[in-house]
């Protein structure tokens, strides 16, 4: 860290960078499929170059920027050479983010996964580049278990579980978020009561019960795990309430008359009272909440910052292309993009690997840009995006979307280079991610 006026962190060849070389992207025609009216783009090449091409066309127009670049872990895979130098990685790191961020709407939102090896130093360069005040969140992701040859080095080394997700907005004062819930399935012991309602709307005629005494009148176990009782509970949640907190004038009301229920309307809602406690309905813990069988309705909590049920299991052929510790789940992008965008929107991934950013906003009706340098831009991100297309996808979020197929894309190539004048540094290969 360094003090020029503000707080910084530099490293060898921060400042050699070279201006990169205006390119342009050539449709391949033979290579784009499906519908040739789509505007989603599935670039081959140097992802630097290619974002430099955008910039001009799409400067200020991606809702949604995800990218999963090399970690350097000093690991060799089979597609990518993750063990670049420290300096190195931050040189080749910070061009394209500056790039990105030009893209990004200004009520858009960048997501950049990365493990424990470079993630404060890649935090500390997006404080520069967006600024502090644009910090969003760092989301931790739970990305494997440990077991297994992984419990080798037990006692040398606290194993790892997680990866992490930091977020920043392009302004943070212009971003709306749309609000994402996971369901529970602990039973909140709180909710011990039942409202009896008449066919009367008068709250006088109303009677409380004890939920168990009417579970057990009705012949289901007060159990959370049998089936009777989660169908109850379902039906039946909009009468099933526990005791809430309060400060107004129906505290003291309710407690001098203990047999009776009170009714208020404010804020454009009712709310009810009884023995000096408004009454907390279960109904107001159920929300929409996007699983493995679509959107359902379901008993949850609000999702912050903490992604601990993200299914790892089912990676190996999702997709149908296999790329081996590197894919990421489809689940943890639609919830990134459930969060982050609405249909029609611009998603954008420039470390594209297996395809997996594209095939997802793909599914959900999101308009795409993926870059990827390697040939598996042909072998993994056209072959997999074909699939999608055709409707011969059936894994990752096909069925919680509906998703039958349609679409297309169009294949770009940059165009030929007339002399090297940008990064005279190693390529940095773009394939540790989705």
């Amino acid at each position: 860290m360094q003090n020029r006026g503000k707080l910084e962190l530099t490293w060898v060849g921060k400042y050699d960078q070279k201006e990169i070389e205006p390119r342009i992207l050539i449709e391949d025609k033979s290579k784009s499929y499906g519908d040739p009216r789509s505007e989603n783009m599935l670039i081959h090449g140097d992802n630097l170059i290619a974002l430099k091409a955008l910039e001009q066309d799409y400067s200020g127009k991606i809702k949604c920027i995800y990218i999963d670049p090399p970690y350097n872990t000093g690991s060799a895979f089979e597609h990518y050479d993750d063990n670049l130098e420290h300096s190195i990685w931050l040189s080749l790191m910070k061009p394209r983010i500056e790039l990105l961020r030009s893209l990004l709407s200004d009520d858009g939102l960048m997501f950049v996964q990365i493990d424990d090896n470079e993630q404060a130093y890649l935090r500390v360069m997006m404080d520069e580049i967006f600024g502090r005040a644009n910090f969003l969140s760092t989301i931790t992701v739970k990305m494997s278990t440990v077991s297994g040859v992984k419990t080798t080095h037990r006692e040398k080394t606290i194993l790892k579980e997680k990866e992490l997700i930091h977020v920043f907005a392009k302004n943070k004062e212009l971003i709306k978020l749309n609000p994402q819930y996971v369901p529970v399935y602990e039973w909140d012991t709180e909710f011990q009561y039942y409202l009896q309602k008449t066919e009367s709307s008068n709250p006088e005629d109303w009677k409380v019960l004890r939920l168990k005494d009417v579970l057990e009148k009705n012949g289901i176990p007060f159990n959370p795990q049998e089936t009777s009782f989660k169908k109850f509970v379902d039906d039946n949640k909009a009468f099933i309430w526990r005791r809430a907190f309060i400060r107004n004038k129906y505290k003291q009301i309710s407690q001098e008359n203990p047999e009776k229920i009170f009714r208020d309307y404010s804020e454009g809602k009712e709310h009810l009272y009884y023995r000096g406690r408004e009454m907390f309905f279960l109904t107001d813990k159920y929300y929409d909440c996007f699983t493995e069988e679509g959107i359902v309705n379901k008993m949850s909590v609000l999702l912050a910052d903490m992604w601990l049920d993200i299914n790892t299991g089912k990676l190996f052929n999702e997709g149908g292309v296999e790329f081996r510790n590197s894919k990421k789940p489809e689940f943890l992008i639609a919830r990134i993009l459930n969060l982050s965008t609405n249909l029609g929107d611009y998603v954008l991934d420039s470390f594209l690997g297996s395809g997996t950013t594209a095939a997802v906003a793909h599914k959900m009706g999101r308009k795409w840009i993926g870059i990827e340098m390697g040939e598996h831009a042909y072998t993994h991100c056209k072959v997999r995006l074909n699939k999608v297309i055709d409707g011969e996808d059936s894994g990752g979020i096909t069925k919680a979307v509906n998703w039958t197929g349609g679409g297309g894309y169009k294949f770009y190539e940059l165009g030929p280079n007339t002399k090297r004048t940008y990064l005279d540094l190693p390529h940095m290969r773009s394939t540790h991610r989705p």
